[in-house]
């Protein structure tokens, strides 16, 4: 099953400047972003770091076969495309098919899409392109960028953030700021709640729903930011069970992007981190693959290499605002075996 990537930012909150509250949630770690992850491909033939434009904030990746990258913008929105060995270009603008900025990319080879989830985030001090109200999942042809569909998430305050696609072709959304992941289909008009669970609505003055992949087993695995934590949702004839969070080795810090790696998952932390999450049943083990990344917001697979984004979200929101965030890059890691 092919998924992928999605945002954390701070839910809206009764009596509180959205921008403070934000702030304080973000804390020393930044504010952090999800990723998206396409499994299997060839080996990337670039081995260094690949350079996105300069301030354009990456809040989430994917890839193809191929190796090609795609990276979203949290502030100037559209998505940037970086074929193997090549230099960064503009693949969806800014603002087409009624886009404003955009957080969770998947790249689905399989339909010729790419799933983009575009909200309007006016309330955080990033104005984005186009004036488009609301959170949407739009849709792209992979090969040529034209807009091929659009849904908006139902909830005023709701918040697109990642997206996973199943071996059917249904893709399936977190919403951050309600406890619902939606699924969607091709020609559908709307969205429609698949599975939703109080265990994961946002906590006072934390985030809730980001990362999203498919485990092994056929089962949906989210995360949700602050407080980090991991949920497994059953999945059986393409419909949602019991919704039941799991037993981790260790605490995670900050829980973001994840996606789907052979029998495992890789999952990013907000702190630094890229880890490998082994699911035994109820419990999940978390090994760490590597750390020391700024601000990462998310992961995709290419071969035996795994993209990690530094979004650096802190710094257009946050402690760090106003301050310069330096050059932005995806950065490679040799996957373990």
């Amino acid at each position: 099953m092919n998924q992928e990537h999605s945002i954390v930012l701070c839910s809206p909150a009764q009596g509180d400047p959205l921008k403070n509250r934000c702030a304080r949630a973000l804390g020393t770690a930044g504010l952090v972003l999800m990723l998206g992850a396409a499994a299997g491909g060839v080996a990337r033939a670039q081995a260094g770091p690949v350079g996105v434009p300069d301030k354009s904030f990456p809040e989430s990746i994917t890839s193809t076969a191929d190796g090609t990258l795609y990276a979203s913008s949290f502030n100037n929105g559209g998505v940037v495309k970086v074929a193997a060995g090549g230099k960064a270009e503009q693949f969806v603008k800014p603002g087409d098919g009624g886009s404003r900025s955009t957080l969770g990319v998947l790249a689905d080879e399989k339909s010729g899409m790419l799933y983009v989830c575009s909200n309007d985030i006016t309330g955080f001090g990033v104005p984005g392109p186009g004036d488009t109200k609301g959170a949407w999942l739009k849709v792209f042809d992979l090969g040529s960028g034209a807009l091929k569909g659009s849904a908006a998430l139902p909830d005023p305050k709701s918040l697109c953030n990642d997206i996973a696609v199943g071996s059917d072709g249904t893709a399936y959304i977190t919403d951050s700021f309600t406890p619902n992941v939606y699924s969607w289909k091709q020609g559908n008009a709307a969205l429609e709640v698949f599975a939703t669970d109080p265990a994961l609505a946002p906590a006072k003055d934390g985030v809730g729903l980001d990362g999203i992949a498919f485990g092994a087993d056929g089962n949906l695995y989210v995360t949700t930011y602050i407080p980090a934590a991991l949920f497994k949702i059953a999945v059986k004839d393409g419909k949602a069970g019991a919704v039941s969070p799991l037993k981790l080795s260790r605490a995670l810090d900050h829980a973001d992007a994840m996606r789907s790696f052979g029998d495992s998952l890789l999952l990013i932390e907000g702190n630094g981190k890229l880890d490998k999450v082994t699911i035994k049943g109820d419990a999940a083990e978390i090994e760490t693959i590597k750390d020391g990344f700024t601000e990462p917001v998310s992961v995709t697979q290419v071969g035996n290499t795994a993209w990690v984004a530094e979004g650096k979200l802190s710094y257009v929101i946050g402690d760090n605002k106003e301050k310069d965030p330096g050059a932005f890059q995806i950065k490679p890691v040799m996957l373990p075996k």
